[in-house]
């Protein structure tokens, strides 16, 4: 074992590291950017070292700084986590150049298999069989064309890299040309790398992976397999364990293929090797099934075989076999002592907006509570306060349920998200909740594709703000009022959130927006409210501008209007904020200067576009930010405050 582990990686899977390494009695390094300078997982571990500003190129992707990190900590290992330069045989090799024990795969092996092309001719020569490869041909100026008996839809993807980019369906001969221009320019922003394949597309495919086990003494080992078919875009959304549903005997080939693909190019480590099933082939069937690619790390995925795997009774670290395997101890037992019990399943948790695209969004969880029942658990980069960064892969976190069954599992992973509150930032908990809690992934099926033809609905706000007013209206009785009681009968209090005024009684046990019936309303302790007799948890944060109202893991900001006085009324939505992360290109006022409504403040530079920033009425201006500044989603740039008498005769 190594005495000093240094890890090349930031967030949740940082985190997971140090936790099995302190176990393991390893001093720990993190290692951090500007932008992370803050980040849990830096005060995690035993020392933590800057490499560099907060773009990933001149931090987490620079090997210089890396390298330096380790030298001045005297750190003998380094660990890569996943995503940056965990699948860079050039970094390896230069973690083991530098004397430093590589906790990963051998530089070669690395490099044969993280190219498709590469990996497809490896994966033949094993006899793993692959779908077959669409020529391609260039017509110059006319663009490309592929032989005439060739049947569409068909896929276009990246040789190099992975993670959905660079990859296209075509489904007709006019998209060709277009379909394969897009993927070569997304392919070379991405991986360096402009080279594409085209196969098959299989339209009702799932995606099954077998995780491998492999020491320095010949000893290949699988772990069993996962299911990752609940995809949005080609990303993973939802992963178990073991796949359901699948063919013993298909199983069996699948788990025989990862082994002889290990063995063909001396892997050791922890790797997975990808296969692509057709959901239309009879069960039985000889073929249907093929390999797609194999990853050359820990996958983010690995919690749910953990969660399921027992070797002789125990569970496994995967972590954990990856530092021994590094030292050169051997496995230490055989395949047939792996079994597995019961079933896993996996949410993860993005700062993205699901219902908008899935655009990524960035800013400070201003409040995080993460489930924790028995049976669930939770592989999380945030805490209250955390700062997420634009720079970086917009993933926080991850929820696992384990349960005796899949269908337990797949309740306890729907009651976890529903315990699960992020504030302060966009997320995607309440689209992963609402995909587990859906109908068709609890009968199997959700293939790979049906995200893109099955969008979930948008969320309804309406239960949130009912939930928003009876707790302003409760806290407000609690201290015998801070302003919301406007009139009416005694038991009455009136609430404004956005544009909408509800009349709340707690004496009768009702909230009623106008023009609306009304809905009845009791707290049943521990954040529950039963509304028309339906109980749901809410977490719910009363603020001085707004309430954030969390509930089957979406969130719902509110804004107040009339949260205090008459005078800061007119001024309560006084707050400018940014719509996305960008720059904060100017700055137009002073702080202090008097400014009308409809003024502009600066300009926003985001996505490649000019955002007006004008004040929302009149007052004296507060600038919370400086021109040049990058700043994150929903920030505040600039604050209104009522003009004062003083100003006002001035």
């Amino acid at each position: 074992m190594p005495n000093t582990l240094l890890i090349a990686n930031r967030g949740e899977i940082a985190l997971r590291i140090v936790r099995t390494a302190r176990r393991l009695g390893l001093r720990t390094v993190a290692v951090y950017s500007d932008a992370d300078a803050a980040a849990p997982h830096t005060r995690a571990a035993d020392v933590a070292v800057r490499i560099g500003p907060t773009p990933a190129a001149e931090s987490y992707l620079s090997i210089p700084a890396l390298l330096a990190a380790a030298k001045e900590t005297g750190a003998d290992a380094v660990h890569p986590g996943y995503g940056f330069l965990s699948e860079q045989a050039e970094f390896a090799r230069a973690v083991i150049g530098a004397g430093l024990t590589w906790v990963g795969p051998p530089p070669d092996a690395m490099d044969a298999m993280g190219r498709k092309d590469t990996a497809r001719r490896i994966a033949g020569k094993a006899g793993v069989p692959v779908l077959r490869e669409v020529s391609v041909f260039s017509l110059g100026d006319d663009g490309f064309a592929v032989p005439v008996n060739v049947t569409y839809p068909l896929l276009v993807k990246a040789a190099a890299g992975g993670g959905g980019k660079g990859m296209r369906i075509v489904h007709g001969r006019d998209e060709l040309t277009s379909s394969i221009a897009a993927a070569r320019r997304e392919a070379a922003a991405a991986f360096g790398d402009d080279t594409v394949l085209l196969e098959p597309y299989v339209e009702r495919g799932r995606h099954v992976e077998v995780q491998v086990l492999a020491d320095e003494h010949g000893n290949v080992l699988h772990l069993h397999e996962r299911d990752c078919s609940a995809q949005r875009r080609h990303q993973k959304v939802l992963e178990e364990a073991p796949a359901p549903d699948l063919d013993p005997a298909l199983r069996d080939r699948l788990h025989g293929w990862a082994v002889d693909l290990a063995r063909e190019v001396g892997y050791t480590g922890v790797g997975t090797a990808e296969f692509l099933v057709d959901v239309g082939v009879p069960t039985g069937s000889a073929g249907g099934a093929w390999f797609l690619e194999m990853n050359t790390r820990l996958q983010v995925e690995h919690p749910v075989t953990e969660e399921v795997v027992r070797v002789r009774g125990e569970r496994l670290d995967l972590v954990e076999q990856q530092l021994r395997v590094a030292a050169g101890e051997p496995l230490g037992f055989a395949q047939d002592d792996v079994a597995v019990t019961g079933h896993a399943i996996e949410a993860r948790i993005y700062a993205e907006d699901a219902f908008g695209g899935f655009l990524p969004q960035a800013g400070t969880a201003t409040r995080v509570r993460w489930p924790g029942a028995p049976g669930v658990r939770v592989e999380a980069g945030i805490e209250d306060g955390t700062v997420v960064p634009a720079a970086y892969d917009p993933m926080v976190g991850k929820v696992i349920a384990f349960g005796a069954d899949r269908e337990a599992a797949r309740r306890g992973l729907v009651a976890a998200l529903d315990a699960t509150a992020i504030g302060g930032l966009v997320t995607n908990t309440g689209f992963v909740r609402a995909l587990a809690g859906s109908d068709a992934f609890r009968d199997g099926e959700v293939h790979t594709a049906w995200l893109d033809t099955h969008p979930l609905p948008a969320p309804d706000p309406a239960s949130a703000m009912v939930a928003a007013a009876w707790t302003v209206a409760a806290a407000a009785a609690a201290d015998g009022g801070d302003g919301w009681r406007l009139g009416g009968p005694p038991a009455d209090t009136w609430v404004e959130l956005d544009d909408a005024v509800l009349r709340v009684s707690t004496a009768r046990g009702e909230v009623r927006r106008a023009g609306e019936p009304p809905t009845s309303c009791r707290s049943v302790g521990d954040g529950l409210l039963a509304l028309d007799g339906v109980t749901a948890r809410f977490t719910v944060d009363v603020g001085p501008r707004s309430v954030e109202v969390s509930t089957r893991g979406h969130t719902f900001r509110f804004v107040r209007p009339s949260a205090s006085s008459v005078a800061a009324a007119d001024l309560s939505d006084g707050v400018v904020l940014a719509a996305m992360p960008g720059t904060l290109a100017r700055v137009e006022v002073r702080d202090g200067d008097l400014v009308v409504a409809g003024q502009s403040l600066g300009v926003l530079e985001a996505m490649k576009m000019e955002v007006a920033l004008l004040a929302p009425a009149d007052g004296v201006v507060r600038v919370r930010a400086a021109a040049g500044d990058q700043v994150a989603a929903r920030q505040v740039l600039f604050e209104m405050e009522p003009e004062s008498e003083e100003e006002s005769d001035a």
